[in-house]
């Protein structure tokens, strides 16, 4: 099966966000190529909430280019079998843990916000992940610092996208 394949699969799965949901499906449907960066009408994009539930906080991302705190996350690669499987190596690569495991159930969320030219749209698929205990981060390239905050902390700091899935993924906790 084809990463499009799985990720056609994983939104008609998903049950929450239906009009949004349908977006997605209908820009891939019209955009062969819409799982990748390569398609300037807007790809899909996968990331993950790094939490540590028994500190009550999340791991967020201070990004290069965007400087803002963010889940970890970003484009999908030929060598991505699944979703899934993009987002926790996103994850792993932007965090420096190893040992991340995802919460059950798919995706938390979706969200697709406006991104600069020339490519229009990011279709984010979002997953949150478990922090192993005792887990330590290392800053990659990509962030300009990592710093865990308590749950109560992220809307201070990130922008709404984050909180909503900061509140989605604690629902499912």
């Amino acid at each position: 099966m084809s990463l499009y394949d799985d990720a056609v699969l994983v939104l008609k799965g998903y049950e929450g966000q239906p009009e949004l949901r349908q977006a997605y499906l209908d820009h891939l449907a019209a955009h062969p190529d819409g799982m990748w960066k390569a398609c300037h009408a807007g790809h899909v994009t996968a990331s993950a909430l790094v939490i540590d539930p028994e500190q009550g906080r999340v791991l967020l991302t201070l990004h290069r280019k965007l400087r803002m705190w963010l889940q970890m996350g970003g484009h999908c690669e030929p060598g991505d079998a699944t979703l899934r499987e993009a987002a926790l190596r996103e994850a792993a690569e932007e965090s420096g843990i190893a040992g991340l495991t995802p919460l059950p159930g798919g995706p938390v969320r979706l969200d697709r916000h406006p991104i600069p030219a020339p490519c229009h749209w990011h279709y984010d698929v979002q997953y949150a992940v478990l922090a192993p205990p005792g887990a330590v981060h290392e800053i990659s390239d990509e962030s300009l610092d990592l710093r865990w905050y308590a749950y109560d902390e992220v809307a201070g700091v990130a922008d709404e996208s984050v909180v909503r899935l900061l509140d989605a993924a604690r629902a499912r906790l």
